[in-house]
This record gives C-alpha cells, sequence and structure tokens, in this order.
C-alpha cells in the first residue's frame, strides 16, 4: 500500500476507523451499565434494526433492490454474524472491554484453523505455527495472573468462532452478491432472529436508554460501512493488517474510555502474540495468489 495514493490512505484510514467505532460500541454497553439495564440482546436488536433501515434508506436513494442468487450463502453470513454479535455483546457485559475486543479479535486464528482442517491442499505449517503462537496469546489473556480459566470468557471466544464462520461466508458470497445486498440480508435477518429468540428482554425505553441503544447502534453501524469502505481502496491483508489494531486499541484504552485497570504485563504480551500472530497470518494468506 502506497501512502501517497489519496485513495489508498483514506481506505487506510477507513478500516482503521471501522476499528475504532466496533470498539467504541462496547465502551457504550460499559457506560451504559451505571445508568440502565439493558439486556445485551437489546443492543445487538438494536444495531440490526437500525442498520436495516439504513440500508434500505440507501438502496431506495440508489433506486436499486437486492439481488440475491445464494440465498444459502446470505443466510449462513446473516446467522453466524448474528451470533458473533451476541456473544460480543455478552463477552463485554461479563468480561472486561478490552478482553471481549481482543477475543473477538481472534477470527483470523480461527478463518485459518478451519482452513487447515478443511482445505487439504491450503495446509501451511508456518501458518500452523502462527495458530500456536496466537493460541499462547490467547492463553495470557485468559488467565494472566493464575492458571485458572474464567467461563465468562467463553462468551469473547465464542465471538471469535463465529465471527470467522461469517466471515468465510462472506468472502464466497462477496463473488456472488453486491454490498448491500449483504448487509440487506445480514441486518434483516439478524433482527429477526435476535426479535423471536429475545423479545421478552426488550421493553419500552425510556429517554436514557434510547440515548445508549442508539449511541451503541449507531457506533457499530459506523464501523460495518466504515469497514465495508474501506476495504474498496486496500487490499484484503492490508485491511486485515488495519483491522487487527483494535486489539492494541483496547488494550490501551480501555483505563481511559471505560474505565477499567490497566491490562497486566501477561495481557500485554498475550495481545501483542495475538497482533502479531493475526499480521503474520494475512500476509500467508496472499503468497498463493502471488505464486499464480
Amino acid at each position: 500500500m502506497s501512502l501517497t495514493d489519496p485513495r489508498m490512505l483514506g481506505g487506510a484510514l477507513a478500516v482503521f476507523a471501522s476499528a475504532f467505532f466496533f470498539y467504541f460500541s462496547t465502551v457504550v454497553i460499559r457506560w451504559s451499565q451505571s445508568e440502565a439495564s439493558i439486556d445485551p440482546a437489546y443492543f445487538v436488536f438494536a444495531r440490526f434494526l437500525l442498520g436495516f433501515f439504513v440500508v434500505c434508506l440507501l438502496m431506495a436513494a440508489g433506486r436499486s433492490l437486492p439481488r440475491p442468487r445464494r440465498y444459502h450463502l446470505l443466510i449462513g453470513r446473516a446467522v453466524t454474524n448474528c451470533v458473533a454479535v451476541y456473544c460480543f455483546y455478552n463477552a463485554v457485559k461479563y468480561t472486561s472491554v478490552a478482553e471481549a475486543n481482543i477475543l473477538n479479535m481472534t477470527y483470523p486464528v480461527f478463518v485459518a484453523l478451519i482452513s487447515w482442517v478443511v482445505l487439504r491442499h491450503q495446509r501451511d505449517p508456518v501458518a500452523a505455527a502462527m495458530v500456536a503462537v496466537a493460541f499462547a496469546g490467547i492463553w495470557l489473556i485468559l488467565a494472566p495472573e493464575t492458571i485458572a480459566f474464567k467461563t465468562a470468557n467463553l462468551w469473547g471466544l465464542g465471538s471469535g468462532v463465529s465471527a470467522s464462520l461469517a466471515m468465510i461466508y462472506l468472502n464466497v458470497s462477496r463473488r456472488y452478491h453486491d454490498t448491500n445486498t449483504v448487509l440487506f440480508f445480514m441486518f434483516g435477518i439478524g433482527s429477526a432472529i435476535m426479535f423471536l429468540g429475545f423479545h421478552d428482554r426488550f421493553f419500552l425505553p425510556d429517554a436514557t436508554e434510547i440515548y445508549y441503544l442508539l449511541m451503541c447502534a449507531a457506533a457499530g453501524i459506523a464501523g460495518q460501512f466504515l469497514l465495508t469502505l474501506g476495504f474498496r481502496y486496500v487490499t484484503a491483508v492490508e485491511g486485515s493488517i488495519i483491522s487487527s489494531t483494535r486489539i492494541l486499541l483496547a488494550a490501551l484504552l480501555g483505563p481511559f474510555l471505560a474505565g477499567e485497570p490497566f491490562l497486566g504485563a501477561a495481557g500485554w504480551v498475550g495481545a501483542v502474540l495475538l497482533f502479531c500472530a493475526n499480521v503474520l497470518l494475512s500476509l500467508r494468506r496472499v503468497q498463493p495468489e502471488q505464486g499464480r
């Protein structure tokens, strides 16, 4: 990537901004806990419903309609993304903003792991070593002081695993569908799933609760659209590396924005190991394409 190219620089900044907005949406959840009692499912529903309306408005403005061609890919992307966001927001509730974001960013590791199991012709010993390094980092984040596993962190790991499946579906779905079609089904199906599964946790919010629901939803949607925009001007490898900076943002900004304790030495080592593993895994993914 050449930073002298305004489009590439703008794309890189958009991807970095998306990482911050995804992080900020979880900070809002933490802020809300001192003034309101909002279930994570309600935050997920608000994010998907508002996103659905935004996509509909954009498609109406462009006088376009969804153009589905492979329904199983669109549904798979929507369901796995819904599970990922639900687990992610529960991780914020039960652990910390830093741990939730760092563990959510394990999805490149699980993509590599799934590829190793499913795609035998793409097995790469170096990638396997990076996965091992990443899991060492994950363990340092999960159990930084004692060799004791906190079961609440399973929410964060669950978000990483389901996000990896969502990314695999997205990568395949992009071959057949435009961005608005993917987002239309993702937000629409996600809203329906959350309403049908968790409507008993929804209520008529007051002004304070509306404020937090909308701010969290707006930050998440901004992150989604900035990520989509940024990937138009940077390569998948560059975008993956820049997105992984959310690991470092979460570790660094937690005490200042979320009012959480500073990450300990072991936690920092784990975060850096995971970030480096994500970067190297991203670089390894481009090598087969270069050899064609």
